[in-house]
């Protein structure tokens, strides 16, 4: 690792070598070579999930000018906040017409007549504070990336895509803005309860507004099984949501989390192992993206672009991404609130898709001789749903632990990252969640 100061080093040794499984990279480009260490995650759970929510998507565009049509044409209206305080009956009846005729209900907040997912929904902190916590936009923002097809390998030095290699269809869908903060993830853990309270239902997280409910395509059966779907969240896997201190602490001084509501509420939350990532979308009324999915919104779709954000270099001043140790964090890690790089949007405006921490994936990954199995080709909202030793995680993280071979290299759409889905703990590994267009 390059230009790494004594407090990354010290930062790194403990992210990457204190956990059960290290964390690993390799570039998606063709002929490409593993990227890292490739820890083996003892803990490596074997249980066959997939998915993603059932939640459904909402805030149709007619619906909403209905909605705001309604408002205005009351001489009682509260000042246009929606709230129904001030509203006359007839308003309110109009509102709640137009509301009921929508097919879907809110998946975010990109919408004033959209209601906020319950982590954001208290407000405060970390849930209405973005971005960078100095703001004022939901933190649960979800913003409608476009479906089209793309190449998931290719090489983009600046002067455009070559190599282009295994292409995959996506139809479109939500993602967030952001990643999941530290606010955001307290409002899970109180409905959690110590185990006591929530926990997904069986067969829910699908991407359930594709194939007629059934999700997305799993690619990894064999081509004599017929086509299998997704199989949502898996009863047996409740066990593994475990929102202790202790687990959420997960290294010491350098994690995010705190006991109670602090300083932190706008970093973004790590040391959650995939089971808890997945659940908490599903709770919040989404679910995780595929790789595929994940990569489309990053590269641009088909303009497959060298970062999220296009062609500028990532520079050092924590513009585009907060990667290479150069934000100064003063909680042990080079770690920024999210979206504070706001240079570093991605073409449907997400933030955060190079750098902060990489983020968990819907999709198992194996390996061969420490490289990742090539694509499954062709896909269309394809997963690869086949037990494998690790989960894809994605986009880079404030340190760029264990990518090889540069700073920038986990920040390019098409590195594929991983880890153990169970075992791991990592202070650079965070969520952000998917929801139905």
């Amino acid at each position: 690792m390059q230009r790494q100061s004594a407090l990354l080093f010290v930062a790194l040794t403990v992210g990457c070598q204190a956990v059960t499984g290290n964390f690993s990279v390799a570039a998606g480009v063709q002929d490409s070579g593993s990227g890292g260490h490739d820890g083996a995650g003892a803990g490596v759970d074997a249980t066959f999930e997939a998915a993603s929510s059932g939640s459904d998507g909402g805030g149709d565009a007619v619906v909403g000018a209905a909605i705001d049509a309604a408002r205005s044409s009351s001489a009682s209206s509260s000042g246009g906040s929606g709230s129904g305080s001030g509203r006359d009956a007839a308003v309110d009846a109009t509102i709640d017409a137009a509301s009921s005729s929508s097919s879907g209900s809110s998946s975010g907040a990109d919408s004033g007549s959209q209601q906020e997912p319950p982590s954001c929904a208290p407000g405060g902190p970390g849930m209405t504070t973005c971005p960078g916590g100095t703001a004022s936009e939901s933190c649960c923002t979800s913003l409608e990336v476009t479906g089209g097809t793309y190449y998931r390998t290719y090489t983009n030095s600046g002067s455009g895509p070559t190599g282009e290699a295994d292409p995959a269809t996506i139809s479109g869908f939500r993602l967030d803005k952001y990643v999941v903060t530290v606010g955001r993830f307290r409002q899970f853990v109180k409905a959690w309860n110590g185990g006591a309270g929530y926990t997904p239902p069986a067969g829910s997280g699908k991407h359930a507004h594709l194939n007629g409910g059934q999700g997305l395509v799993n690619v990894g059966v064999p081509a004599d099984a017929g086509t299998v779907y997704e199989t949502g969240w898996v009863a047996s896997d409740d066990g593994n949501i475990s929102l202790t201190d202790a687990n959420l602490q997960c290294q010491a001084s350098y994690g995010t989390w705190t006991t109670t509501a602090g300083a932190n509420e706008n970093l973004p939350m790590v040391c959650l192992i995939w089971y808890e990532a997945y659940a908490f979308c599903i709770w919040d009324g989404g679910f995780l993206p595929s790789e595929a999915e994940w990569e489309y919104a990053a590269a641009g779709g088909s303009q497959q672009r060298e970062y999220p954000w296009g062609t500028t270099d990532p520079g050092t001043n924590n513009q585009y991404a907060i990667y290479g140790g150069y934000y100064p964090s003063t909680i042990g890690m080079e770690i920024a609130p999210v979206g504070t790089a706001t240079l570093g949007a991605g073409v449907w405006g997400q933030l955060d898709l190079a750098g902060d921490v990489n983020e968990w994936n819907l999709d198992w990954i194996a390996l061969v001789a420490g490289a990742p199995v090539a694509y499954v080709d062709p896909c269309s909202d394809c997963a690869y749903l086949v037990v494998a030793p690790y989960r894809v995680v994605r986009g880079g993280n404030y340190s760029n632990c264990c990518d090889p071979p540069t700073l920038t290299s986990g920040l390019l759409p098409p590195t594929r990252e991983w880890d153990c889905p169970g075992a791991c703990r990592q202070n650079y590994v965070g969520i952000r969640c998917a929801r139905t267009p």
